[in-house]
């Protein structure tokens, strides 16, 4: 993989550009991609954007949302622009099978790859430039460093700086993770110098727009369905898929959900499995010198950051809980 700054020379010459993000698309994917569009465009490029799977619909307040190609459900439209690529964008994602169904032809395409990430360990044979930086937030402070670094700060619209404040806010836990450095508060204030957005609304569209039942649904779970376990400063939430029913919940209501353990005194780690239709997925975040990273890799087939990170399994629900338990007599003094 070639460094992305080899790419920049390039940016003049207008392309057939595809981006795309991981499946299920949070803040961060889904307002980098937007950004990163919002600034091809400018430039002269031909533009799509496509998401693997859908997307929570708190998200539908940025601008160009409305655009992107739902690959699941639109998969003749997305499968004709991603054919017709020159270059392919991908964000917020560094190993192919994270775009779940998309991975088989994002694999056969011809084009050129173009990496822009900030989990771990990057599958970079598969890219033909591109940046993986763990130290940086997010990677909308990365598409915000591509747009700055090739002199086209000055190309940001009020549209491109909510979506990447979004991002910022949403992988920096609203500034407040070990992330969240002087060059990040520095972007978000820069932002506000040449877009001028409203950041509490910003604030209010990601973190104040559920409806009722989301609020309830997450009454239910911290009452019944944790599980603290003070000898490993961890606490687990296993839901049910009769939890996801009761309470009518798509994507993006369990957002968040897996840091409300963190805030109970002494906990270290939190961890949350959910009963999905194909597979049981994980998420896990810590504090201080625990690595969910290497421990999600280890046992869920996982992976992310040192701080945060996501699996899955095919196993059952009740399976998954006893093989984390399991994991967590092998790994126990990690969590002391």
């Amino acid at each position: 993989m070639k460094s992305i700054t080899a790419l920049y020379p390039l940016l003049s010459t207008p392309q057939n550009v595809v981006i795309t993000m991981h499946q299920k698309p949070d803040p961060d994917a889904m307002g980098s991609s937007l950004a990163l569009a919002g600034l091809l465009q400018q430039l002269g490029h031909e533009v799509t954007v496509i998401s693997p799977t859908n997307w929570p619909g708190f998200l539908n307040w940025m601008e160009g949302c409305k655009m992107v190609i739902d690959y699941e459900y639109r998969k003749d439209l997305a499968e004709a622009a991603l054919q017709k690529a020159s270059w392919l964008f991908c964000l917020d994602f560094n190993t192919l099978p994270r775009t779940k169904h998309m991975a088989a032809t994002l694999q056969q395409l011809n084009c050129v790859k173009i990496l822009i990430d900030h989990h771990q360990q990057p599958e970079e044979t598969a890219f033909t430039y591109g940046i993986s930086n763990p130290a940086k937030s997010s990677t909308c402070e990365m598409v915000y460093d591509f747009i700055t670094e090739t002199g086209n700060g000055h190309l940001i619209t009020l549209g491109m700086a909510e979506s990447l404040y979004a991002g910022l806010i949403g992988d920096t836990g609203s500034f407040r993770f070990p992330a969240a450095t002087a060059a990040v508060h520095k972007m978000a204030a820069h932002l506000k110098e040449v877009a001028g957005f409203n950041h509490t609304q910003v604030h209010d569209h990601i973190y104040d727009n559920f409806l009722e039942n989301r609020l309830r649904f997450i009454g239910h779970v911290l009452t019944n369905r944790m599980e603290v376990l003070y000898e490993y400063n961890t606490a687990i939430i296993a839901v049910t898929k009769a939890d996801l029913l009761r309470y009518d919940i798509k994507t993006g209501d369990t957002e968040g959900l897996v840091n409300y353990p963190l805030t109970i005194q002494g906990i270290k780690m939190a961890a949350i499995v959910i009963d999905r239709d194909e597979e049981r997925k994980w998420s896990f975040r810590s504090k201080g010198n625990v690595d969910v990273n290497t421990f999600a890799r280890k046992y869920f087939n996982g992976g992310g950051h040192f701080n945060a990170s996501g699996g899955r399994s095919l196993e059952t629900l009740q399976k998954n809980v006893e093989l984390f338990k399991q994991a967590l007599k092998e790994n126990q003094t990690l969590f002391q």
